[in-house]
């Protein structure tokens, strides 16, 4: 029997086909929608975001999940998208200075919180009742999500104990799969994942770690020719897909 692929896989996969797809539909109009390239942790809740999208009539959009540092890096390289989703400001610093945003259509969409999760019903509910247990986060030195959990047990004072416990993982939802699956008994993922997943479940909520919040910023990109790409971003801010937002665990930034 084959294995099913995993999740980060599917992801990857589904980056690495990019190029074929713009070359398969090169004539962008109706045969379908503007390419979304999306933080992981946004999947359920942009999937549900792009479904009421298409019942309103709309063809509906291609979402590209993965690790931002991923995506940005995609984007370097020429992938044919339309609309990025970043989960911090910095990837989409890069790719302002880059030259390869559309002028005036960066925004903040959403906001979320770092959460410390355990296996559901698992033993292990602390940092401090670690031991020689491992500590799933995504990798620190590109991922956001991994980046903001070491800031935060910085500023915690907790990093130095905990880090040779470390998992990097290819992105914030591979690093909720390794909890899922008890390969790491803790994991520090957003709040948002959490909310997302039954087979873990919050033992911390961890403080942002200093005053700037976690933002996900969206904006089109500069090579988008796409009809439906500017409607599409001005969707994501509309009361619908707001209320999906936060029925998902995101935050609204004012």
């Amino acid at each position: 029997m084959i294995a099913k692929p995993t999740t980060p896989l599917r992801w990857l996969c589904l980056a690495l086909l990019l190029p074929l797809l713009a070359a398969c539909t090169s004539d962008e109009g109706p045969d379908r929608g503007p390419l979304v390239l999306a933080a992981s942790s946004l999947q359920e809740a942009l999937v549900e975001v792009a479904g009421v999208w298409a019942a309103e009539g709309h063809v509906p959009p291609v979402l590209s999940f993965a690790a931002t540092s991923q995506l940005a890096r995609q984007v370097e390289h020429g992938a044919p998208a339309d609309l990025f989703v970043s989960a911090d400001e910095e990837w989409m610093d890069t790719l302002a200075a880059e030259k390869r945003l559309r002028a005036g259509t960066r925004r903040d969409l959403l906001g979320n919180r770092l959460v410390l999760v355990a296996k559901r019903g698992g033993t292990v509910r602390s940092l401090a009742a670690l031991g020689d247990g491992r500590l799933a986060i995504a990798d620190p030195n590109g991922v956001p999500a991994g980046k903001y959990a070491k800031a935060a047990l910085e500023s915690l004072g907790r990093w130095e104990s905990v880090a040779d416990k470390v998992v990097p993982a290819e992105s914030v939802r591979a690093a909720l799969a390794l909890v899922e699956r008890g390969e790491a008994p803790l994991g520090i993922v957003y709040a948002t994942d959490a909310m997302a997943s039954d087979e873990v479940e919050v033992v911390e909520v961890l403080p942002d770690a200093s005053d700037a919040p976690i933002r996900y910023p969206v904006a089109m990109l500069a090579a988008s020719e796409h009809p439906d790409a500017a409607g599409f971003l001005a969707f994501l801010s509309s009361p619908d897909a707001t209320r999906i937002f936060e029925k998902h665990g995101f935050e609204i930034p004012e």
